[in-house]
């Protein structure tokens, strides 16, 4: 080869090389170029918000990339597939959200039905299908003495109430859903007893409600009735005591009634004698019965109240005057010192003069023959006091607090003398709630009684009005 054609062939050798460059630097521009592009796009494609989510408006955007169009149909699949994900998520969010919010409410719903059975006075005892204890308010573990008794307990290691127990266990063994009822007496822990109605609902613990396969749980709420229960029997005595008090002076109407009818009373001394005797075992019933019905009264606010300007002495002396027959027959001294003063009350006369009657008749029934009672008025102030005192039997501290109940009677004191326990209720009703006044009382076993009333004067009443 001559040096010309060996020249000729570097050179083309050379150019060859040099084309090679340009073209692989020309690629790689190209592509360094579209991967930019496309790595752009992707990076828009993560920062678009939810807003920007819009299928025309990511197509323009494609469109002014300048993108093959296999690029633009792999990107547009990626938009897809996040724009359905974004969709499953906004849904989950929501659901989250609704999930989160109504768990919060069973919580406070749980907490506030907790917070109301842990301050109900009334004792809650619930077991489960298994009779285990699952709970326990502390009005049932102060009453039940559960203090060291924790839940999964079995019943009967907790309870020492086989009555109760056995009412929880007979429950929770029904097939169906159901209610008992019972009335059980049990032992505070100051050893007192108590009435209790017991009401035991089922409690269902399976997923079908009133399924009998699932098993029933028990839940007992106890009410205590021991005021009920002493009304009671408080109402029994009561309508024994009135029998009792009304048959009496029927049985001495009826008695003297017969004699007159087959002529017994030969002459008019004996006639008037027998006559003075039915006449006087009628008052005695006719009071019996104002009692009953001036006490209904009052207590129901219907009761016709005439108050005027009158002399608490003159009614005093009245009411005396009217039970002086009754003391004379068991030789008690009946002593009357009423005030030198004019004591004005603004009063109703019957009710006084019933109040009055009523107080002295108790003195006069419960001091043994031959004993005193004493009746006195007296100006203290701007009221007027009456008392009524005795040489009784007297009462004990827990008898005063009682003595004005109604149907209440001591009971050491009963077979002393008969009655109704409603004269010194009756009294207490006239003197406070109709006049405003006050009737307290002040005893001592043995050695007698004291009541004592205070009423406001007429000019207190008419400065008040």
């Amino acid at each position: 080869m001559d040096p010309a054609e060996a020249s000729l062939s570097v050179v083309l050798a050379i150019a060859g090389i040099i084309v090679a460059l340009v073209l692989g630097i020309v690629q790689r521009t190209s592509y360094r170029q579209l991967s930019q592009t496309l790595f752009d796009q992707l990076e828009k494609l993560a920062a678009m918000s939810s807003d920007d989510l819009d299928l025309e408006r990511f197509q323009q955007q494609l469109a002014q990339a300048n993108l093959s169009a296999r690029a633009q149909r792999i990107l547009t699949e990626i938009y897809q597939c996040i724009d359905h994900d974004r969709e499953k998520i906004f849904d989950f969010q929501q659901k989250s959200a609704s999930s989160e919010v109504k768990a919060h409410l069973a919580e406070t719903r749980a907490a506030q039905i907790n917070w109301v059975i842990e301050g109900l006075t009334e004792p809650i005892l619930m077991v489960n299908q298994y009779g285990e204890i699952t709970l326990m308010n502390p009005a049932a573990v102060k009453l039940l003495g559960l203090e060291d008794v924790t839940e999964g307990t079995p019943l009967e290691k907790g309870i020492s109430c086989d009555s109760l127990v056995q009412l929880l266990h007979e429950t929770r063994r029904r097939k169906l859903k159901s209610t008992r009822l019972a009335e059980l007496e049990l032992e505070d822990p100051d050893s007192e007893r108590h009435w209790y109605r017991v009401t035991v609902n089922t409690v269902s613990e399976g997923e079908h409600e009133g399924a009998a396969e699932s098993g029933f749980g028990a839940v007992a709420v106890m009410r205590d009735i021991s005021g009920y229960k002493a009304i009671q029997r408080r109402n029994a005595e009561f309508v024994s005591a009135v029998s009792h008090e009304m048959k009496t002076p029927l049985a001495g109407i009826k008695a003297y009634t017969e004699l007159l009818a087959d002529g017994e009373a030969e002459d008019e001394e004996t006639r008037d004698e027998f006559l003075g005797v039915i006449s006087g075992q009628a008052d005695r019933l006719q009071r019996l019965i104002d009692n009953l019905l001036n006490l209904a009264r009052i207590e129901a606010g219907v009761v016709s109240v005439s108050k005027k300007p009158r002399s608490l002495n003159d009614l005093l002396e009245e009411a005396a005057a009217i039970v002086q027959p009754t003391a004379e027959q068991k030789q008690i001294t009946l002593k009357v010192e009423l005030s030198p003063m004019y004591l004005g009350v603004l009063a109703d006369r019957d009710m006084i003069l019933q109040a009055a009657i009523n107080l002295l008749s108790n003195a006069i029934k419960y001091t043994p023959d031959g004993g005193t009672v004493k009746l006195r008025s007296r100006m203290s102030d701007r009221e007027v006091h009456f008392e009524v005192e005795d040489t009784g039997v007297g009462l004990s501290t827990e008898d005063c607090e009682m003595v004005f109940e109604k149907f209440y009677r001591v009971k050491k004191d009963q077979k002393m003398a008969s009655g109704t326990g409603l004269g010194l209720p009756l009294a207490k009703h006239i003197v406070e709630d109709v006049h405003s006044g006050t009737l307290t009382v002040k005893s001592e076993l043995g050695k007698g009684s004291t009541f004592m009333i205070a009423l406001p004067t007429v000019q207190v009443i008419e400065h008040a009005s």
